[in-house]
């Protein structure tokens, strides 16, 4: 059966060039990078150069990059140490967040009982930044938590925009860049942003291993106590292997950046032709020219076939989803698309298509054709 992936933004193939140089890591530099002999140098080296590649990729400094298992950790780390330790009052986010980001700052609400304020979300999936400067002009210690593009919709937010927003009224500002992170530009040091995050299997680099940017100077405390890795700020032996190949997988990234994004916009903009050909009354939840790697669309199908979508795509060897992965086992609505979308319009089939470079038009074909017998 012809077996179609079109799953990316919940996770990504790894490079073939990712497993061999893990590989190479796995059988040659196995020595703990935290002990003094040649065994442990040898892989203290591949940490840091590790550090080194990534953090050259953000134009930062290789100290304010921090590993740890992915994003999930590094979000819930610097909203707890930025309530615990920063004395932050109050987090201004959106009810469009990932869960890593929302029931974090639920658990921190009812631990601190801080004050929590939602930014408006448009119809369009998209922020309403006056409404964050009208939040902002309350006089408290902020953070603002908003994630640079939607996992769901790939809505994009303009992370420089709202950094000079949060910088005008003294707000500290974290981004979940997890579906943009090795997937476009980001430059620490034009965008006043103080937190960022990512997740190597994002990237088409292995699970389990991700790192935050932490700007120096900004006070952040360790979640996990233990030994003094990663500055002090992350106990616990680090995954050389893993490291190496989210470095492997994110320089890759960067080095075929140009080339990829145009061949996946390409199949991006194939797809709603398609769409329009086939199914007219289809409609975007979002805009056209949101993240070039994701679309959600609404299928012009009855609610009856909500229920069954994904099992009958799933049936013919083709992998979508509804929302986020994290909440593929769940029957209610995205929380995401409830933000955006009316009762009757949120009862519609609705589907969740992201690319990467592996994908092609053929691809796409066997999709619209499998939508069809649906």
């Amino acid at each position: 059966m012809k077996k179609v992936y079109l799953d990316n933004a919940s996770t990504t193939a790894m490079r073939p060039e990712v497993i061999q140089e893990m590989t190479k890591v796995m059988a040659e530099d196995f020595g703990n990078p935290s002990s003094t002999h040649s065994f442990g140098r040898n892989a203290k080296t591949i940490l840091e150069l590790s550090r080194k590649s990534i953090a050259k990729h953000f134009n930062c400094a290789a100290q304010e990059i921090i590993f740890t298992s992915g994003g999930t950790e590094a979000d819930n780390w610097i909203l707890r140490s930025a309530v615990e330790d920063l004395k932050v009052e109050r987090i201004i986010s959106s009810k469009i967040e990932h869960h890593a980001v929302l029931h974090a700052i639920l658990a921190l609400q009812s631990d601190y009982n801080i004050q929590v304020d939602y930014v408006n979300v448009k119809e369009d999936g998209s922020l309403d930044l006056t409404h964050l400067s009208n939040l902002l002009s309350q006089e408290k210690k902020t953070i603002v938590s908003l994630m640079h593009v939607n996992n769901e919709t790939g809505t994009i937010l303009d992370l420089e925009r709202v950094g000079t927003i949060c910088k005008q009224y003294n707000a500290l500002f974290h981004s979940d860049t997890v579906q943009s992170v090795g997937k476009t530009e980001i430059d620490l040091q034009n965008i006043p942003v103080d937190f960022i995050v990512a997740s190597a299997h994002k990237f088409h680099g292995p699970k389990g291993v991700g790192f935050a940017f932490v700007r120096k100077n900004t006070g952040l405390q360790p979640l996990i106590f233990g030994g003094e890795q990663e500055k002090g700020l992350r106990a616990g032996t680090e995954a050389v292997h893993q490291i190496a190949g989210m470095a492997k997988a994110l320089s890759l990234s960067y080095e075929n950046l140009e080339e990829e994004r145009s061949y996946i916009s390409d199949l991006k903009k194939y797809l709603i032709e398609q769409l329009e050909v086939h199914f007219p009354g289809f409609r975007i939840n979002g805009k056209k020219d949101d993240f070039y790697n994701i679309i959600n669309i609404t299928l012009p199908f009855s609610s009856d076939k909500t229920s069954m979508l994904l099992f009958s795509l799933d049936m013919k060897g083709i992998a979508v989803s509804r929302g986020s992965a994290c909440q593929s086992g769940s029957i209610k609505p995205s929380h995401v698309l409830k933000e955006m979308l009316s009762e009757e319009d949120l009862k519609l089939p609705n589907l969740r298509i992201s690319f990467s470079h592996y994908n092609t038009k053929e691809d796409i074909d066997w999709l619209i054709e499998s939508l069809k017998s649906v």
